[in-house]
């Protein structure tokens, strides 16, 4: 029984975290699979003066985070002859979300025909319970390229949300994290 619980706790545990992640990863331009152990790397956007994002502040972030996220999994930083080219850019979306807060009138059949402007939108507040934020979709675009055949490893794409713009460059560096955890996913898989 006491197992039982266990289990259903950590499941539990499970949906949650998984439900409270709001950075999406895609995979996308793999033109060639990865054939052998990269070991060392460079960012273009560093070497070539390049920003991959409107903020410059944010801009040196991910190029530092990504260095040393790389360099903490074995790589080397290496700008003559790397195994692998790293280009990173961004695509900052601002948009406006709109949420309504009201139930619909349509279950009180027949209440209109007795009093007209009962559910009027004249009657109604000026919102009429509708309520408008803004918010930014950022797209984080790593480039993973192998130098030698000039093509693509991989392109892998970070989607998040950021509402709270005093907080963009901490979901960005989230969202470089989930991207540099699924490549050395697949280069520990490719290497087995």
């Amino acid at each position: 029984m006491n197992s039982f619980k266990n289990i259903i706790l950590s499941g539990l545990c499970c949906m949650l975290l998984s439900a409270c992640s709001s950075i999406e990863i895609f995979k996308e331009n793999t033109e060639i699979p990865i054939a052998k152990p990269y070991k060392s790397f460079v960012i273009i956007n560093q070497e070539v003066g390049m920003r991959g994002f409107s903020s410059q502040f944010i801009d040196q972030q991910v190029q530092i985070h990504l260095q040393e996220a790389l360099e903490a999994n074995g790589l080397v930083y290496d700008r003559e002859h790397p195994d692998l080219v790293i280009r990173y850019t961004s695509n900052e979306d601002p948009r406006k979300r709109t949420s309504t807060n009201y139930a619909p009138t349509y279950p009180y059949w027949g209440y209109r025909v007795w009093d007209p402007w009962a559910y009027s939108n004249y009657m109604n507040s000026l919102n009429n319970g509708q309520k408008t934020t803004s918010y930014e979709l950022v797209q984080v675009i790593v480039d993973f390229i192998d130098p030698e055949k000039d093509k693509f490893l991989m392109t892998l794409t970070g989607v998040t949300e950021v509402s709270n713009f005093k907080t963009k460059d901490n979901k960005v560096l989230k969202t470089v994290d989930k991207i540099i955890v699924d490549f050395m996913e697949d280069l520990s898989i490719a290497s087995e």
